[in-house]
């Protein structure tokens, strides 16, 4: 087992800053590479706190800012454009990226990417349903609605 500091958010392993422990070869040849972990070692405690301080700052205050927050993204539909051929099929993919923007152009609050979670990948012209991790208790869904540009 490898101990590992996230400097990233990984799905299902935990927020920049934790200590985890992992096998290692998915430290080896996920974590490490992608530059989402650093090796643990006993002189990282300081890296750690900074980590840590990083992320208070960009995580929204409180959970009842989170949750207006979730509701009034709910309430506002995003829609994105994207070039598609006929029969609604789309060139490439929505991406979370696209997704972020298309928030903040519909005069909704800067939205991380990596927070977006789309599920499976949107392709086709149409609507979709996807959750935006605002707190670590929080999590709103929006409605997209992807149409032909």
């Amino acid at each position: 087992m490898a101990k590992l500091i996230l400097t990233h958010e990984v799905t299902g392993l935990g927020e920049p800053g934790d200590v985890v422990e992992v096998k290692d070869g998915y430290a080896r040849n996920f974590l490490i590479p992608r530059s989402l972990a650093t090796p643990w070692t006993k002189g990282a405690e300081s890296d750690i706190n900074a980590i840590r301080k990083a992320r208070k700052t960009r995580e929204i205050a409180s959970l009842d800012e989170a949750k207006a927050l979730a509701s009034s993204l709910s309430a506002k539909p995003v829609v994105v454009a994207a070039n598609a051929g006929p029969g609604g099929r789309l060139f490439g993919a929505v991406t979370t990226a696209d997704i972020a923007g298309a928030v903040a152009a519909a005069g909704g609050p800067s939205v991380d990417k990596r927070k977006i979670e789309i599920g499976q990948s949107i392709k086709t012209t149409g609507s979709y349903t996807v959750s935006i991790r605002l707190h670590p208790e929080v999590s709103a869904k929006i409605g997209v609605q992807v149409v032909a540009d």
